[in-house]
């Protein structure tokens, strides 16, 4: 026999457990630490594996693990779960409170429940004397299948109702949904290993509930909110559909918490509107309102029509899927040189606009969707969100139906266009060149880091580029002196400092230029490794794929990259007119050579004669590498004022600890 201590013990970890998921998913008020909650559940398994004799069906632990089911049994409802009315516009509504109000033979105010329409599977779960006996789906009204199985795996379904007073008998209803963070979440595992994706939550949610193994829907982010009941024995009454959705809630039911009364239409759609704002920022989908009359004894006496109640309708939100043909597919090419396939369809109205034109994403989600030039497709529109075609509709797909190629030159500039195969996005390799990129390629030429021109920032760029004075890189070094200070808050002496800056700019160095040119997957560490290596660009421009895979830290994906630049005609024009406008750099020296080669160091603090940058790439021109942290192999540390943490590490390592004085002193001897 059990021991009284340890069976009170398994009593009080059901009702803590209980409690805490009452609070943490139907009130959102977690109450417990997740850690301490594991804790407690942890204790609660193993004292039940230990007397499995004394495990009930409503305890926490037994949410999942039953064997998975053949098929689904079908269930009879005994109360029909009918279908609502939709309207679209507000006149609707105003026809709607007339209606009731003529039926009713009163034209009193009228008190409505309003309540998002969730975009999910609407279920019904009947408990008997507090204990969830049975779950099914609504199927057509009158029969669904039994999903009790699946039910019990969502966190926020009671297993048993809380309190000590509740019906005999209770029917109640409500929609499982999956949330939006939920859905994209279980497409991302889905894309990682190659399965199938959903196209929207609402399907995510009735797969997932469908699933004839638990345990895989126990996987699933599913939640549930409920709106109603079904049926309830004598022994319960209501007056109110509000009240009995907070009567729900303290029975331990999620019910949403956007739920109001209003007063009658115009009070409706002041709720419609209120929603339809908040749509886009909502944790989950919904695609309407519904409005309920509030008084209970009024839905009673207004009845019901075919198969929809004349108390309750559903007002909904401008549908944000609709299906169209996919006309043809071009190709926009991005400030970065990303190709985006951008699709042409047949003019549809969704989301409250008509569109014609909707996104694609990128070659590998066209492949992943197998989505055809001549499809018809669904078209999907959120907000202000750019539409997007979901999917194909593929028995409907044309005989003629076409594959959508990614064209092997850039549709602006002809340049070859290259797909990574570590990357979804393919693009131009025409980076100097290409209108498209132009100026994003002029900015990061004219970075501090790059050429280093000081005042020609992102809106002296725009207004060059949008005055068609600048085209390319090249361009900028044959700006003239009255053409500037003509310009917009331009001024013969900015004029005349950002000529100067172009002038200083001539001088550089041979690794700050390749950084410069904006060479796809070549950043400054790259960029001097070439340097380095070739010592010269016309080396550099003429090296093979093979020649450049020898250079340090460079593989065939950057090779490729490399090689594919200083082979675009175009790109080769421009560096042309660069050297020929004067920019020039010292012979690089052989590493060898340098009195630093091998040394390693750290900067840290406020130096005074230099800026961090100019420290850096004084000790880098005598072979020195300069590291971002601190290490035992660290050769030494230059600490300038309110230096921080690396002099702390340098100290604790015992590693070498020079002033800006000693700096002055190490670079000139």
């Amino acid at each position: 026999m059990i021991d009284k201590a340890i069976m009170s013990r398994i009593e009080q970890l059901r009702t803590m457990l209980n409690e805490h998921n009452y609070r943490y998913y139907v009130l959102d008020e977690p109450s417990i630490p997740d850690a301490e909650y594991d804790s407690l559940m942890q204790e609660l398994k193993q004292l039940e594996a230990a007397h499995p004799e004394i495990i009930t069906a409503d305890s926490p632990t037994q949410r999942v693990g039953a064997a998975p089911l053949k098929e689904f049994p079908h269930v009879t409802h005994q109360v029909p779960m009918l279908s609502l009315e939709n309207a679209f516009a507000d006149e609707d509504i105003d026809a709607f409170q007339r209606r009731i109000q003529e039926r009713l033979h009163s034209y009193h105010d009228i008190t409505f429940t309003c309540e998002p329409k969730l975009d999910g599977l609407a279920v019904t779960m009947v408990y008997e004397n507090g204990h969830l006996a049975r779950a099914a789906t609504r199927g057509d009204g009158t029969t669904g299948e039994d999903i009790t199985i699946n039910i019990r795996t969502l966190n926020d379904v009671p297993l048993r109702l809380r309190g000590d007073k509740y019906p005999a008998l209770l029917e109640v209803r409500g929609e499982v949904y999956m949330s939006k963070a939920g859905f994209e979440k279980l497409n991302q595992h889905a894309r990682t290993h190659h399965e199938k994706t959903f196209v929207n939550p609402r399907n995510a949610a009735a797969g997932s509930l469908r699933q004839l193994d638990s345990k895989i829907t126990a996987q699933r982010p599913l939640s549930i909110y409920c709106y109603g009941i079904g049926l309830i024995s004598d022994d319960w009454q209501f007056t109110s559909h509000y009240d009995m959705l907070m009567q729900l809630q303290a029975w331990g039911f999620r019910v949403s918490n956007l739920i109001e009364r209003k007063i009658n239409a115009k009070g409706c759609l002041e709720y419609y509107y209120q929603m339809m704002k908040k749509r886009e920022s909502l944790p989950f989908e919904i695609d309407g309102v519904v409005y309920k009359v509030d008084d209970l004894a009024l839905q009673q006496q207004l009845g019901f029509v075919s198969r929809a109640p004349r108390f309750a309708i559903a007002h909904k939100f401008p549908a944000q899927e609709q299906l169209t043909v996919l006309q043809d597919v071009e190709f926009q090419v991005g400030r970065t040189g990303a190709l985006t396939p951008v699709a042409r369809l047949q003019p549809v109205f969704v989301g409250g606009a008509t569109v014609s034109n909707a996104t694609l994403h990128n070659m590998d989600e066209i492949e992943r969707k197998d989505i055809r030039i001549g499809d018809t497709v669904i078209v999907r529109r959120a907000g202000d969100v750019i539409p997007e075609v979901v999917a194909p509709v593929l028995d409907r797909r044309p005989a003629d139906a076409r594959l959508i190629k990614l064209p092997e030159a850039c549709p602006v500039c002809q340049s070859e266009v290259y797909r990574s195969p570590d990357e979804a996005a393919a693009r131009c390799m025409g980076g100097l060149y290409c209108p498209a990129q132009r100026k994003e390629a002029i900015r990061h030429f004219a970075s501090r880091r790059a050429m280093d021109i000081e005042g020609l920032g992102e809106r002296l760029v725009d207004q060059l580029v949008n005055l068609g004075w600048v085209h390319n890189v090249a361009d900028v070094y044959h700006l003239e002196l009255n053409q500037l200070a003509g310009m917009e808050r331009m001024g013969l002496k900015s004029a005349q400092n950002i000529l100067d800056a172009l002038q200083k700019s001539k001088v550089t160095s041979l690794a700050r230029f390749i950084y410069a040119l904006g060479i796809r997957d070549v950043g400054e560490a790259t960029a001097k490794n070439l340097a380095d290596h070739y010592k010269s660009l016309e080396q550099l421009m003429n090296a093979s794929e093979d020649e450049l895979q020898t250079v340090s830290d460079i593989g065939p994906i950057v090779a490729h990259s490399i090689h594919s630049f200083f082979h675009q005609p175009h790109n080769r024009e421009v560096i042309s007119r660069l050297l020929a406008a004067g920019i020039h750099w010292p012979q690089v020296k052989k590493a060898e050579s340098l009195p630093l080669q091998g040394k390693t160091y750290v900067l840290t603090g406020t130096l005074t004669q230099f800026s961090r940058d100019e420290a850096k790439a004084a000790l880098e021109a005598l072979g020195a590498k300069v590291a971002g942290s601190v290490s035992k192999n660290t050769t030494a540390v230059i600490a300038g004022a309110e230096a921080g943490s690396k002099l702390d590490k340098a100290q604790e390592l015992g590693v070498a600890i020079l002033d800006e004085a000693e700096l002055v002193k190490l670079l000139k001897n």
